[in-house]
Parts: C-alpha cells; structure tokens; sequence
C-alpha cells in the first residue's frame, strides 16, 4: 500500500507540475543570427496529463509539429524538429528556460551553429464586437508605385494599369499600417506562380497555383501552414482571381473568387516570411515578390474599427 501510495503521489505530482507549467502558451521569439534579427513563433501545450507538445514557425517555412517539449530537472526546456528548408544536415534543436517574463535559450541550427534568442507571450487580440468603416481607398492607384515601398533587387513595375512583378526579386510593401481591415485584392498568374499576401505583415494568404488541387494550408487561400480553406477555389492560371479577407485582431475570413473558404477562424500566430511579430502594433500589407512573378489589379483597403461587447451590459 505505502509503495502504490508513493507511486500515486508521484504521478499526481507530475500532473500538477504540467498543468502549472510556464511554457504553456504562446511565445513570439526574436532569433539573434549572424546580427539579423529573425522573427520566429512558438506554440506549447500539453498533451494528456503529462506530456508537453507544441509547434514552432522559423523564420521561413511553415508550422512545424513538436512531437515533445523535455522539462528537465532543473526547470529548463529543451526540444528537437526536422529541418524544413534549411541548409545543413542536421535536425534544429532549442533549449532554455523563462527568465522574468521572458523565454531566453539557444539554438542549434541545422548546420551545427548556435544562437541566441529571446521570447515574449503573444499579446491578447481583440476580436470580438461590432465593427464600423471608417474609410474605403485603393492602396494601389494603377499609374505608380506611390505608397508602396521595396527592397533591393526590385522587380516591381505598373505596365498598363497592372502592378505586375516580372521575377523574384523583392517583396512590396505598403506605406500605410493597419489594424482591422477589409482587404480586396484581385491578381493573376501564371502557370506554377507562388506568392502571396501578409496581413499586417504578419500573416499570409497563399498566393498559389492550385486549380484541381485538394485544399491545404500551404497552397490558394491558406493562412501558411495554419488555416486550411474549407475548398479549392483557385482558377485556372492565367485568369483574374480575388481574394476578399476581413481581419479582426487574429480572426480571418476569406472569400476566394466568389467562395466562402474561411469564415472566423483564429490564426495561432505569426507566419513564416513575417516582417515583425509585434503583433499588437498596426501592420503593412506586404504583396510577396520574393518567389516569383506575379499581376496585381486591384488593393482596396477599407479600414474597421472594433468596438467590444462589454459582457457586464445586462439587459
């Protein structure tokens, strides 16, 4: 009996030190390599009683799974993922512990060298309310590149009336930040195109050849690597496609060509490619220019602003 006790009492105990543990959450991290500061997201949550998972978004690639989040004796935390697109041979490994409000560690890469980096939680959105219009206007005028801003290699350029990226070059940005928004953008592309659209900055909707294909997180529509469009609704390439999103704090909803492929979905965190991960600052549209040629038509932005439902209001 004392020993089934003993064996019980450990177990609760491992229990309780899950349960309670300060790594469960979201961390948005800030990965000092070779002097760049790269933005990367991490997710911890648990598994049964006790057993730590999670997901974790480098700072290019898509949501990884974490098969298992190690606590060690001392407190730390350490885990392991594949490599994605890395270079190098090797797995990418993390380990570190919460220092005041911070997770502070180091990483591995996945050609053996290692780096520092510094985490904070992600902040709390609000998402939930009523909303107004506050303004309608075109981001794109459809003569210049007036309130748009690139970087070095650009292959930007308006040729009769289209906003068009002839190769992978440099990923356009806009001037103006926002926080809740309607955003409209029509575009084409040729066969094999990727790109895409981050909102915020943050955030991006797929930009994909899919026609045919089975819906994923990765290809037309998906928020990368987290949201899976409930249907393919890409055209064929070569024709006008459109994409109508609506963000309010993190909850998306999508209508591609015509078709309800999102509606209210929670997007976890930041995306691969993202500019920053200051989620809680207003945010650009960036149109990714990066990976491939691409024809924009239309970017009408119509701004929203959000006003809470206080549930202390009683009828």
């Amino acid at each position: 009996m004392r020993i089934l006790a003993l064996l019980f009492f450990t177990a609760f105990a491992n229990v309780v030190v899950t349960q309670d543990s300060p790594y469960i959450g979201k961390w948005n991290l800030i990965i000092d390599k070779d002097g760049d500061s790269l933005c990367s997201w991490l997710e911890v949550k648990k598994s049964g009683f006790n057993t730590l998972v999670g997901r974790f978004v480098y700072a290019m690639g898509s949501a990884r799974p974490i098969s298992e989040v190690k606590i060690s004796k001392d407190g730390g935390f350490s885990f392991t993922i594949p490599k994605q697109w890395e270079r190098g041979a090797g797995d990418m490994s993390f380990s570190g512990a919460i220092e005041g409000d911070n997770l502070v560690g180091k990483m591995i890469y996945t050609d053996g060298n290692e780096y520092m980096y510094t985490g904070t939680r992600a902040p709390k959105l609000a998402s939930d309310g009523h909303t107004r219009k506050l303004y309608e206007r075109k981001l794109f005028n459809g003569t210049d590149l007036t309130g748009w801003k690139t970087g070095e290699n650009s292959q930007w350029k308006v040729i009769n009336g289209v906003l068009t990226n002839q190769a992978s070059g440099a990923n356009l940005v806009s001037e103006e930040t926002f926080e809740n928004f309607h955003l409209t953008v029509s575009f084409r592309y040729k066969p094999g195109a990727n790109s895409g659209i981050y909102l915020r900055g943050r955030y991006e909707v797929q930009i994909e050849d899919g026609y045919g294909k089975e819906p994923s997180s990765i290809l037309f529509g998906g928020i990368y690597g987290f949201l899976t469009p409930n249907e393919m609704a890409a055209f064929h390439a070569g024709e006008v496609q459109k994409f109508e999103i609506t963000l309010i704090g993190r909850k998306v909803s999508i209508i591609a060509n015509g078709k309800r492929i999102i509606t209210n979905q929670m997007i976890p965190g930041i995306t691969g490619g993202a500019l920053d991960n200051d989620e809680a600052a207003r945010g650009p549209i960036m149109i990714q220019g990066d990976h491939g040629p691409i024809e924009i038509l239309e970017v009408k932005l119509t701004e929203l602003e959000l006003h809470e439902v206080d549930d202390s209001i009683k009828e």
